[in-house]
């Protein structure tokens, strides 16, 4: 239950936050700019990874857990709460910037800027890129040392600066989900349920091919063990 309130809350400051920061600068008159929504959502990330990490990994995105499932680092039996999980989360926090901002018209919404084949692509490369950095600093399922949240955030917020404009750059199911559906701006979702899982899967591949096959072999037996060693 831990584990599960941990990715609850991480996923709510995660979207309350970033996208609340977007709503926010939609309402002042772009008084936080696009540089300072982008750095919010890696900033938050930073925060939740060492806030949470230790007790549930930090995922806050159903394609981050579905990547470690497919590295054969999760087990797949957490894989449905914790995306339950991420997913209530981020619901919560889209209606309470609507509860706050009830006049915005998307809360935060990710919507393409062109074509949606060109976010969708963006969104899978983006994806990619996320998470052969998360699997590259990850051992298990959780981040290891003291800048692997660095690491993660900066990455967030890079992607951020240069394709938020184009597709949202999302990366992340949940984080799309919660305010389409509060919002009810449904006609691109599909882009950003589908291309961060395709992209997340991807990298697992990359990251064999770079690292090696034991990056992506670790049996799921090993993260049981560590959970049941904290756990005790």
């Amino acid at each position: 239950m831990r584990r599960l309130a941990a990715e609850v809350f991480g996923t709510y400051s995660l979207v309350f936050a970033g996208t609340g920061a977007i709503v926010v600068n939609d309402a002042s008159g772009g008084t936080v700019t696009h540089v300072g929504v982008a750095l919010t959502f890696g900033l938050v990330v930073l925060a939740m990874i060492y806030a949470v990490g230790d007790v549930s990994g930090c995922h806050l995105n159903p394609a981050v857990t579905l990547g470690f499932l497919a590295a054969r680092r999760f087990e797949a039996r957490r894989v449905a709460p914790y995306i339950a999980c991420q997913c209530a989360g981020a619901g919560l926090a889209s209606l309470t910037l609507w509860a706050l901002f009830p006049a915005h018209p998307t809360l935060g919404a990710t919507l393409p800027a062109g074509a949606a084949a060109q976010s969708f692509a963006l969104e899978t490369v983006l994806t990619l890129i996320l998470m052969f950095v998360i699997l590259s600093v990850s051992s298990g399922s959780k981040e290891k040392g003291v800048l692997a949240g660095v690491a993660v955030g900066a990455v967030i917020a890079l992607e951020a600066l240069f394709a938020g404009p184009v597709s949202g750059a999302s990366m992340n199911p949940a984080r799309s989900l919660a305010p389409a559906v509060v919002a009810g701006r449904l006609e691109h979702l599909w882009v950003y349920l589908t291309a961060p899982v395709l992209g997340a899967g991807l990298a697992v591949a990359v990251c064999s091919l770079i690292h090696g096959p034991r990056c992506c072999s670790a049996p799921a037996a090993r993260e049981k063990d560590e959970w049941t060693a904290n756990a005790a």
